[in-house]
């Protein structure tokens, strides 16, 4: 029997964590800004030099601010040349997702947005965990050659949701890449991948650490923002791999 090849997506908030997530043994980085918001588009900057800097996959996440999933026409074309921007940069693929008012896919503008976007490949991020019906969206984003769904099955965290996500990695049958991701953490990732099936896993497994200033404003002290900094561990990668073998 042969034995299954797992993908690790590791979702990064700065060049920082994307050096530790990459020297951890990631094999995709979905390339964020602001990831307590649940991801931003990461700036020309962000994106050129983590490209230059590093050989495995990048997937920037294509949204221009935090929120609902239903965006305007203004977002749009936000979206649309931010989007231009990472082909130019030579990036491997990006992330998206929209929604209608009635929390269908928006399957006009993610279209468009695909077809933009080739030859990248195109994920659809968690905005489909927030879909009224998702087998049916599951088979548009199919439909409109989309490459992979981002999932937690339709519940804050992808362990509560075992059995959706499997049932849409059976439906989908090898026509779409069902991912799961929020709450999959290294104790049970492995539980994860054999009652679901699938082959992809995506986290952050962000913390936080002490900056390095040697300065610190008093009035300030007590204050994360000003003196903590996002951060991933390498070697917290490498053991959510091993957990799965």
């Amino acid at each position: 029997m042969e034995e299954k090849k797992y993908i690790i997506e590791i979702a990064t908030s700065d060049f920082i964590t994307t050096k530790a997530a990459v020297e951890g043994g990631a094999d995709r980085i979905e390339l964020c800004a602001n990831l307590a918001e649940g991801g931003t588009t990461p700036s020309y900057g962000h994106i050129r030099q983590c490209r230059e800097a590093f050989s495995v996959f990048i997937y920037p996440i294509i949204r221009p601010r935090g929120g609902d999933f239903l965006f305007t026409d203004e977002e749009f074309e936000i979206m649309l040349q931010d989007l231009k921007l990472c082909k130019q940069l030579n990036c491997d693929g990006v992330v998206i997702g929209l929604l209608n008012k009635d929390g269908s896919i928006d399957i006009k503008k993610t279209s468009q947005l695909i077809d933009a976007a080739y030859p990248l490949g195109v994920t659809f991020h968690r905005a489909f965990d927030r879909c009224s019906n998702p087998f049916e969206a599951m088979e548009q984003l199919i439909q409109i050659g989309c490459e992979r769904i981002l999932t937690s099955g339709q519940k804050p965290s992808a362990p509560d949701a075992v059995d959706m996500i499997g049932q849409l990695n059976r439906e989908a049958d090898d026509r779409i890449i069902i991912m799961p991701g929020s709450g999959v953490r290294k104790e049970n990732i492995k539980m994860i991948a054999e009652k679901t099936g699938c082959t992809e896993f995506h986290s952050s497994l962000r913390s936080k650490r002490k900056s390095e200033m040697a300065f610190i404003q008093p009035s300030f002290a007590n204050d994360e923002e000003s003196y903590t900094n996002n951060y991933i561990n390498a070697e917290e990668v490498k053991a959510f791999r091993k957990a799965l073998n």
